[in-house]
């Protein structure tokens, strides 16, 4: 018996036994070499994962008998066509040698072999990234894939060194951003990395759309920002009454005869910058009389939130005075209102009135609620926090200064909204503790104590997440004479908690700069 052997592309075919009829074997050659079986799901020598596993096995003729081999041993096959292909081998990273035996429906049998490398080791990736302190500048994320060939980065591709480092800077700061990291046999591995933030800080005052207005108000907070006693102007972009102080280009707004010409927001902002003073925009959510009310004569009732019986809610706030947070329109007319000034350049969006109405819920209708309250809120707020991100603004939200320990009162529980905010701004004015809050018998009398103990309180239910905490400080008198010594005594003790940010409040937007030196 003779042997007869013919080389395929690295594939060693032997065949056993001879064709004994030399006359019939140059018409019969060609015949069968087009015949001849041939490996298929891979290129020989070549590295797999364990997933193109499946895929690989011989092609050949239907009439042909397959047998294949890992390592000499029989491997389970399915058949797929003309190709029959391996099932469920389980093997270890390494070289590996792939045999078939062939019963050739025309030669003799048949046997073939090449040998591959399985590697099903995806790259360890590692990424960092430090906390953005200005949305609208680049970011830089930094990494190492050991083992990658490739790196892409929100679908970029990243320049890979030797050593697996990589770097990426992204033009515009997205939420989260996708890593993957491939090697040569395609193992992958894939992290989405949440961006954080870190607000950079303020000390700001309250500044009213009308207030703005009037230069005798204006101009005494433009030179505190000049002495370097402030570096932030909070002014509202929808106040309590439901107006927008500029005239805003959400149809909505227009609509419901909203929008008016207290300042140019974008004349304010440039001016501002130009000083080095940043703009953070108050925009009050759900108290809107002007909303709710257009919304209830216009037959859009769900708008509104209402008793049971299906009058609108009042409580001690006057007629149409709430919109329901749970009303997709509502929420859409907030979110495209921080969304505009976001893009008009305001660096922060503070919403005011972020949840609903002290008083029995039992009592109030909620259409479209699902869930409880302070989800509905922290979902509202997750949607803003991507819209304004994504151009350059930082998000926070005003809360009572009794949410950290009662979040069911108004549906403000801080941990949830915290997760969604870039700061946390509890009002924790003394004159609005009743007596014996935090251990202080008379709060209105110890704002150093109450706000000490209080933000204590706040800083503890923002742990673990971006958040920071901002307080609303008291520059006004109720009841209490309130006096540059009692301003001084929040300031300190909110330093004192470790937190050197804040905001005043004067309704009245009048400061004495006098309680914020010393």
């Amino acid at each position: 018996m003779g042997r007869r052997s013919w080389r395929r592309r690295g594939v060693m075919l032997v065949c056993a036994g001879a064709v004994a009829a030399a006359a019939l074997l140059v018409p019969l050659e060609n015949r069968i070499i087009d015949d001849i079986p041939a490996f298929t799901g891979f290129d020989p020598g070549a590295t797999l994962t364990p997933a193109r596993l499946r895929g690989v096995g011989v092609r050949t003729h239907a009439g042909n008998d397959v047998e294949l081999l890992v390592d000499g041993s029989p491997a389970k096959t399915y058949r797929a066509g003309d190709r029959i292909l391996l099932a469920g081998a389980h093997l270890r990273d390494g070289s590996h040698t792939l045999a078939a035996r062939v019963r050739h429906h025309l030669l003799p049998d048949l046997e073939l072999s090449s040998r591959f490398t399985l590697d099903g080791t995806p790259p360890r990736l590692s990424v960092t990234m430090d906390p953005v302190g200005n949305l609208r500048e680049h970011m830089t994320l930094r990494g190492q894939a050991s083992g990658a060939s490739a790196v892409t980065v929100d679908g970029r591709t990243a320049r890979v060194g030797d050593d697996g480092r990589f770097a990426m800077t992204l033009p515009v700061v997205p939420a989260v951003v996708r890593v993957t990291a491939r090697d040569a046999a395609g193992n992958a591995t894939t992290r989405d990395e949440p961006v954080h933030t870190r607000h950079p800080g303020m000390r700001a005052v309250h500044m009213s759309g009308m207030a703005w207005g009037s230069a005798t108000l204006r101009e005494p907070v433009l030179q505190m920002a000049r002495q370097g006693l402030i570096d932030t102007v909070e002014l509202d972009i929808k106040d309590e009454s439901g107006e927008v102080g500029y005239s805003s280009r959400v149809p909505l707004a227009q609509q419901i005869g909203a929008t008016r010409g207290y300042y140019d927001a974008a004349a304010v902002v440039s001016q501002l910058h130009a000083m080095g003073v940043r703009v953070v925009g108050r925009l009050v959510a759900f108290h809107d009389p002007i909303l709710a009310k257009a919304s209830w004569e216009s037959g859009h009732p769900n708008r509104v939130l209402q008793r049971t019986d299906g009058t609108p809610w009042s409580g001690s706030y006057g007629q149409y005075a709430f919109t329901n947070f749970a009303d997709p329109e509502v929420v859409g007319y907030n979110v495209d209102l921080a969304t505009e000034a976001a893009k008009l350049g305001f660096d922060d969006i503070l919403y005011d009135y972020v949840r609903r109405p002290e008083g029995d819920l039992s009592a109030m209708r909620i259409t479209g609620l699902r869930g409880t309250p302070e989800q509905a809120i922290a979902d509202f707020l997750a949607k803003s926090l991507t819209a304004v991100h994504e151009h350059g603004a930082f998000l926070g939200a005003s809360v009572f200064g009794i949410a950290a320990q009662r979040p069911t009162a108004i549906a403000q529980d801080i941990p949830a909204m915290a997760a969604h905010l870039d700061y946390v701004a509890p009002m924790v004015y003394p004159s609005h503790w009743g007596p014996g809050e935090y251990g202080v018998a008379q709060p209105d009398s110890q704002p150093y104590d109450i706000v000490a103990r209080s933000l204590a309180a706040f800083v503890g239910k923002v742990k673990g997440t971006d958040a920071a905490v901002i307080p609303w400080l008291q520059a006004f008198s109720l009841g209490k004479t309130y006096g540059p010594a009692e301003v001084r005594a929040q300031i300190k003790a909110t330093a004192d908690t470790g937190i050197s940010s804040f905001l005043l409040w004067d309704a009245a937007c009048r400061y004495d700069s006098a309680g914020l030196t010393g």
